[in-house]
């Protein structure tokens, strides 16, 4: 496990030192992610999920990533609102940073490196794109004056996702038990060979350049806590909902928290630019949770080793 953590940050610091370098320009980060988001992680997401057990995928996995996530939210949306006193959608926003998982740009080299499959953290990926995120956003836009969109218009955003493509098509291949013709294949696996790369290294370069935690901001609390809640809170009560209300244990026990101490999600500050709320703890809590997120995950390997 340590042998695969040192893997992932020898690439994340690749990553940072040709960001703080410039040595692929300005744009650089931005076209590796995109990269990694349209065409890499759809392929070996395929890859990876036309082979694997749809039992395994759709079972436990799956009920504790949803379970944790959406007490996670709850509990801080209830402190945000009832202690520290925030507007409605900025506690929305809070409660997003402080569940919602880097599953893709992290998630996806952790569960080959250190769980040993992709398949791993696609439980978390599902359960984001198809729902969480999508649900987040309808709140946020019924309780703010623009940006209104319908059912609909989340359906057909959620199904042109590419991670949600890939993702599907290696499910109904899985389901089928269809074999894909090698020719096609091998293309496709060269293609996802590039993801987990791309992603660590554009991960590296987004650490230039930010510093969290103004005093200017008036959100350090707030930040603090969503940062607690995402890496100590969510993984916590993955373990009790797995070890306790389903038995798990051994490697799949370990996986389901360790998918659930990932980082926050860059989508969430996307999503709070957007709706112009919650930017500043949007902004510092995937900065800080995704600088300490490595060692809480080796922190949770030694706790359940």
């Amino acid at each position: 496990m340590l042998a695969g953590f040192f893997v992932v940050w020898c690439i994340i610091l690749v990553g940072w030192f040709v960001g703080r370098q410039k040595i692929l320009g300005d744009n650089a980060r931005q076209v590796l992610s995109s990269l990694t988001f349209f065409v890499a992680s759809p392929a070996l997401l395929f890859e990876t999920l036309s082979k694997a057990r749809l039992a395994e995928v759709f079972a436990a996995p799956l009920l504790v990533t949803a379970v944790a996530a959406i007490a996670t939210a709850g509990i801080f949306f209830i402190i945000a609102r009832r202690w520290l006193k925030r507007p409605l959608p900025e506690s929305l926003m809070s409660s997003m940073a402080a569940s919602l998982a880097n599953s893709a740009n992290l998630g996806i080299p952790i569960a080959v490196y250190v769980l040993g499959d992709a398949s791993y953290v696609a439980p978390l990926l599902i359960f984001q794109l198809a729902f969480f995120t999508p649900l987040f956003l309808m709140i946020l836009d019924s309780s703010t004056s623009s940006h209104r969109t319908t059912p609909l218009n989340f359906a057909v955003m959620v199904l042109r996702n590419p991670m949600v493509v890939g993702s599907g098509l290696g499910l109904l291949v899985a389901g089928t038990g269809w074999q894909v013709p090698p020719l096609v294949m091998e293309p496709i696996h060269l293609i996802g060979g590039a993801a987990i790369p791309a992603m660590l290294i554009a991960f590296g370069m987004s650490l230039n350049g930010t510093r969290p935690l103004q005093a200017a901001a008036a959100r350090r609390l707030d930040t603090l806590l969503a940062s607690g809640f995402k890496l100590a809170i969510q993984p916590a009560l993955a373990y009790l909902f797995a070890r306790h209300a389903l038995g798990m244990e051994g490697h799949a026990l370990f996986a389901v928290v360790v998918t659930s101490a990932l980082p926050t999600a860059q989508n969430v500050f996307v999503a709070a630019s957007r709706y112009k709320t919650g930017i500043t703890v949007a902004k510092d809590t995937v900065l800080i949770t995704t600088v300490v997120a490595v060692p809480a995950m080796i922190g949770v390997a030694l706790l359940l080793t």
